[in-house]
């Protein structure tokens, strides 16, 4: 894929930070998003560093507003978006806030749909890729984890529907990351109220390596779903 242009969602950080560092090759454009500019820039100087393209965008996905201005300012032939920015709150069906629910609803799938709804025609017209980083949870729902589950299978059912719309001229795949060495993951196990030991977990370059796999499958391969799990 080089020559191509890309964009990254949740680039600040984890597995979307990883992504952006394992994608840059020179001849790439990048673009980065995410909501913190500092942590952003940072990346963008690891993927210029690399020899590829960054272009920064910080904005904040739930807003509609910054979603249309975000697709507006991408090209006008996009060849993938990796959808990694994702949040996650945990509790039970009878202590979760629905503000909760909402806000994991906004990130994890209403974001994604309007942003690929919005890049469809450019990744048309370049014969695009787009990844979903979805969860173990968007495969199995556990106690406790029934409002991000939820966001995470209604994920899972907008990333097949959309294979079979675009195919085959935009592919799509979903890859299902065990727990992650992520911020997420720190916040995730503070709500478990268990200690966090990254050592345990896969890390985001591992995670990010499959998705980099992915989008550099040869034409007329189709790689719908993957699976990482530690070994």
């Amino acid at each position: 894929m080089s020559g191509t242009a890309l964009l990254i969602t949740g680039a600040s950080s984890g597995i979307g930070a990883a992504t952006a560092r394992a994608a840059a090759t020179p001849g790439r454009t990048l673009h980065l998003q995410g909501r913190d500019g500092g942590r952003l820039a940072a990346v963008a100087d690891d993927v210029r560093a690399a020899g590829a393209t960054a272009v920064v965008h910080a904005c904040d996905l739930t807003d509609d507003a910054a979603v249309a201005a975000l697709a507006d300012a991408l090209p006008e032939r996009l060849d993938g978006v990796v959808h990694a920015a994702g949040i996650a709150h945990l509790g039970r069906l009878d202590t979760l806030a629905v503000d909760a629910l909402d806000a994991q609803y906004a990130v994890n799938v209403r974001a994604p749909f309007l942003l690929t709804a919005a890049l469809l025609p450019a990744l048309r017209a370049a014969g695009g890729h787009v990844v979903f980083v979805n969860s173990g949870a968007g495969q199995r729902a556990r106690a406790g984890w029934g409002g991000y589950a939820a966001s995470k299978f209604a994920l899972r059912a907008l990333a097949d529907a959309l294979r079979e719309e675009e195919a085959p001229t935009v592919r799509v795949t979903t890859i299902y990351p065990g727990r992650t060495a992520t911020p997420m993951q720190r916040d995730v196990r503070r709500m478990e109220g268990g200690a966090y030991d990254p050592d345990a977990y896969l890390t985001p370059e591992a995670v990010a390596a499959w998705i980099v796999h992915a989008l550099d499958a040869p034409a007329g391969v189709d790689v719908p779903d993957v699976s990482v799990r530690p070994a």
